[in-house]
């Protein structure tokens, strides 16, 4: 499908297939079927996304002080606080947090949602925040699932492009073109953090003193570890296969890429 970007007022909608929109890095924005979602402001200070119809997910590996991240769903906006998994539904219109935490604006008063809890929006109702069951996940859920574990692996590949090469393209934190992938592939500037789906994604700077470790275990001997690192995947301690070409860097707000 390519990417493309979403400019202030322009609408990214789905038919039968999902997509996936980035925000600021390190933060994504996926529609299920059948949903649309219009660009309000793409900021990198002001990130504003308005949900038009059907249901949107949201990723936020990497929340920082300095960013304004929200959805507006219904007239009603919600900020999102800390790293997370947001869900948003139109119709009703409602938030539901898998994890992290977000505040949700409405007439004069501001509710804070945390992990476990969810919330109609409807401006007419006085609900409080209430449980739901965080292990009865439907089929966005599970597609984010599956990207998150894809763009690790992204990440990965990324990152060793750039230890290896020390490119001159390469400037902090951002969104990287990776070709191997045919996706954008966030990379943190430093650190190493997991994302709230399990999956890890490493900075330059910790690959360099903490690859992954590679475990090989030979018959009728014990293995033992020296040093544990920090695991590429849920799935694998192997790293990312490396690339086959080179990849360019640039910062993007509002692209997309990805379907089912």
């Amino acid at each position: 499908m390519g990417s493309t970007e979403v400019q202030p007022g322009q609408m990214l909608q789905t038919g039968q297939g999902k997509a996936e929109m980035l925000l600021t890095p390190g933060v994504f924005l996926r529609l299920a079927d059948q949903s649309a979602v219009r660009m309000v402001s793409p900021s990198l200070i002001d990130t504003r996304v308005e949900l038009i119809r059907g249901e949107a997910m949201v990723e936020a590996d990497q929340v920082l002080p300095g960013n304004h991240l929200v959805i507006s769903d219904q007239g009603t906006d919600v900020q999102i606080q800390k790293n997370g998994v947001y869900k948003f539904t139109a119709e009703p219109a409602t938030v539901a947090v898998y994890d992290g935490k977000a505040q949700v604006f409405r007439d004069d008063r501001t509710t804070e949602i945390g992990k476990g809890k969810e919330l109609t929006l409807a401006a007419t109702t006085g609900q409080k925040p209430s449980s739901f069951d965080r292990n009865n996940v439907d089929s966005l859920y599970q597609w984010s699932d599956v990207r998150s574990e894809y763009l690790a692996e992204a990440n990965q590949s990324s990152v060793q492009t750039i230890v290896a090469g020390t490119p001159g393209w390469w400037y902090g934190t951002g969104w990287y073109w990776n070709p191997w992938f045919s996706s954008w592939a966030f990379v943190p500037a430093n650190g190493f953090f997991y994302s709230p789906f399990g999956f890890g994604f490493y900075s330059p700077v910790y690959w360099s003193y903490y690859p992954p470790v590679h475990y090989f275990v030979r018959p009728g001997v014990l293995a033992t570890a020296v040093r544990v690192a920090a695991p590429a995947s849920r799935a694998s301690m192997m790293a990312a296969p490396a690339m086959r070409s080179s990849i360019g860097g640039g910062m993007r707000m509002g692209g997309f890429g990805g379907r089912r």
